[in-house]
């Protein structure tokens, strides 16, 4: 059984879920993605995303929580919303 402290990397950085949110991204950093999947469809034994929100957000603590939100948008499923938020991170990160 894997380490349960290793964490999952994607593309150089952290992916970590809890229950319907998956953050993408340090919290080190200056900006992090959030996923939230809001449906989602039964496909024999597993549930897989078919409508999931996104969001970048700045990590300071002392921003007010409607003030962190960068950009938003809604895909559908989980790997289009995980690509998206994959190129918004990385381009905030690297100050475009």
């Amino acid at each position: 059984m894997a380490d349960e402290q290793s964490v999952l990397m994607y593309k150089g950085h952290p992916l970590m879920r809890k229950d319907n949110l998956v953050y993408y991204g340090s919290m080190a950093d200056s900006h992090i993605v959030m996923l939230q999947i809001l449906e989602t469809k039964k496909m024999g034994e597993i549930d897989l995303a078919t409508r999931v929100s996104v969001q970048l957000q700045l990590t300071d603590p002392t921003a007010k929580s409607r003030d962190r939100i960068v950009k938003k948008s809604e895909k559908d499923g989980f790997y289009t919303a995980l690509d998206l938020g994959c190129v918004w991170l990385e381009r905030a990160l690297a100050g475009k």
